[in-house]
């Protein structure tokens, strides 16, 4: 986000003609500080409103909207609504789980995966109509030259990113706390591929497309399709090479998958179904339900917590996932024999639509819960 924010400031000392040390470097703090202050606030704004509503659509809609006005308002102070747009999301990112609901988190979450899916199509289909024309545009020799530097860009691209990544290895261990030095320290391997994984994006292809399409004068922006056409080699280069050649560079590494995260998702199931049991042999205690009830949900929570435990005792077989394979094919099929059973009862007339389609979503959600999905 800095880094386009310093952009910002070199495309206004193109198209102004001069540039000043001293006003850029209050107008960046000013631009950094600023955007950031505002996004806070938007974020907190926001997620009032979000924990006031219950209406999927509209709490959808308010989180299609809150980039806008995170962004428009910062850029018209003449802050960074990059930095804005980023400190909101990121703000409401950490409070979402306390101020949305379990039915708007699920369709958000199809809603959101859409709409990324459709942007980043969205820049490559724009950047593949310009490029024909900027290469009808030049001769042999301009894109030749533009050709090698490309080559010498990506090249430098991929080098910088190991040049970094590698000292950053060492610097985390001198500054790392005591609470993280039961973290084991990355092997070579893993910095190998991480420097190997530096596929570059829509990002890239945003900044260079944000590039204005002429001076004030009228003349064309120096050097834009020559920016175009790197951004895009770059981006070419790191997503076709890199990206088909990650998967060989893990396996001729050697590298064993890393299951840290799904040991602690399968700890942190674990803990809360542990809690919830706790929870309703409590209530049960206090006879605030029926017996018949609480012995029924207990019995549901000690068959997750018998899942989970055996995962525990064999994570290879269960490889992230909540149950062991054979519970899993076992489930699995009784919910095909569901669906075929409703689609029957559907086709025969005993059921309509609407109830097919209720029971269809109760099937999903069971299915999404015992893979993790």
């Amino acid at each position: 986000a800095t880094a386009l924010v310093a952009l910002q400031f070199a495309i206004a000392a193109v198209v102004t003609g001069t540039f000043s040390p001293a006003h850029a470097t209050a107008r960046f703090v000013w631009a950094a500080a600023g955007g950031i202050g505002f996004g806070l606030l938007v974020g907190v704004t926001m997620r009032w409103v979000q924990s006031h509503l219950d209406n999927p659509p509209i709490q959808i809609t308010f989180s299609l909207l809150t980039p806008f006005i995170a962004y428009l308002p910062a850029e018209h102070m003449h802050a960074s609504g990059v930095l804005a747009t980023v400190a909101a999301g990121i703000f409401l990112g950490w409070h979402s789980p306390l101020m949305i609901t379990a039915r708007t988190r699920l369709q958000a979450y199809a809603f959101w995966e859409t709409i990324v899916f459709l942007l980043n199509g969205f820049v490559f289909i724009v950047i593949g109509l310009q490029l024909p024309r900027i290469l009808h545009a030049w001769n042999r020799a301009s894109l030749t030259g533009a050709l090698m530097s490309a080559i010498v860009i990506c090249a430098m691209v991929i080098l910088v990113r190991f040049a970094w990544v590698i000292p950053g290895v060492d610097l985390s261990r001198l500054l790392r706390s005591e609470r993280q030095v039961r973290d084991p320290t990355p092997s070579w391997q893993h910095v190998a591929i991480v420097g190997w994984a530096g596929m570059r994006g829509v990002v890239s292809l945003a900044a260079a497309f944000a590039l204005p399409l002429a001076l004030p004068t009228g003349r064309p922006f120096p050097g834009r399709d020559y920016i175009l056409f790197v951004a895009f080699s770059v981006i070419l280069v790191t997503l076709v090479l890199q990206g088909l050649t990650l998967p060989v560079l893990i396996r001729k590494l050697r590298v064993p998958p890393d299951a840290q995260t799904d040991e602690e998702e399968r700890l942190a199931r674990l803990e809360a179904n542990k809690a919830a049991l706790e929870w309703i042999q409590e209530a049960r205690a206090k006879s605030n339900f029926s017996p018949d009830a609480v012995d029924r949900l207990r019995t549901e929570y000690d068959e997750r917590i018998e899942q989970l435990e055996r995962c525990a005792d064999n994570p290879d077989d269960c490889r992230g996932e909540i149950a062991t394979p054979q519970y899993q094919r076992l489930q699995h099929q009784a919910l095909r024999v569901e669906r075929k059973t409703i689609i029957r009862l559907r086709n025969e007339r005993v059921i309509n639509d609407d109830a097919l389609r209720r029971i269809q979503r109760d099937l999903d959600l069971a299915e999404a819960r015992l893979t993790g999905g």
